[in-house]
């Protein structure tokens, strides 16, 4: 029970972490002005981070790269807690937790993707004139252009938020299949 208390605690906490990294890329990436208060309340969780990286990881071609290596090292101490707490022999099965936490990290920026449609989708009908409205145009507006070009516009409603969502659950089980041998073999 206890272990599974713990485990549960460490999908929440290192979760919210990770997504706070690879947030802060994609806010880095779409330009989002870094003054609104998501931007910096993303800074001030990851400063500790990703300041120290970027002295060894440069940013280049408008990425944050220092926070991507900061989410795939936050997944890469998720792994190895939650293995270890299950009693798995960390050592022999290294490089296989290396590439489990790349898919992990790429599952968190996957499941932002999707959480960030469904927000966007939903505030465009509640209140489109929100302040975070601007920023989650900003944001899914590179993955959402594509896709206007070819769906048909149905009188004023927009499908390409939901095809975003369909793709987004297309690519989360392709990561879990991709994952799913690696695990099979830590276990």
């Amino acid at each position: 029970m206890f272990g599974d208390i713990a485990l549960f605690l460490l999908n929440i906490v290192f979760t919210l972490f990770g997504a706070a990294l690879v947030l802060r890329t994609w806010i880095q990436a779409a330009r989002v002005p870094p003054r609104n208060p998501i931007s910096q309340g993303l800074f001030q969780i990851s400063d500790w981070l990703v300041l120290p990286l970027r002295r060894v990881i440069p940013g280049w071609r408008g990425i944050d790269w220092a926070s991507l290596v900061g989410a795939w090292l936050t997944a890469l101490v998720y792994l190895l807690l939650m293995f270890a707490l299950i009693g798995v022999d960390l050592a022999a099965l290294f490089p296989a937790i290396l590439l489990n936490a790349l898919l992990v990290a790429f599952k968190w920026a996957v499941n932002l993707v999707l959480w960030a449609t469904i927000l966007y989708a939903l505030m465009s009908w509640i209140n489109p004139t929100a302040p975070a409205m601007m920023m989650l145009d900003m944001l899914l507006a590179p993955l959402l252009n594509p896709l206007r070009r070819i769906l048909p516009n149905l009188g004023g409603f927009d499908l390409s938020p939901l095809a975003l969502v369909v793709l987004t659950q297309l690519l989360l089980i392709v990561v879990a299949r991709l994952s799913a041998p690696v695990i099979a073999s830590l276990v």
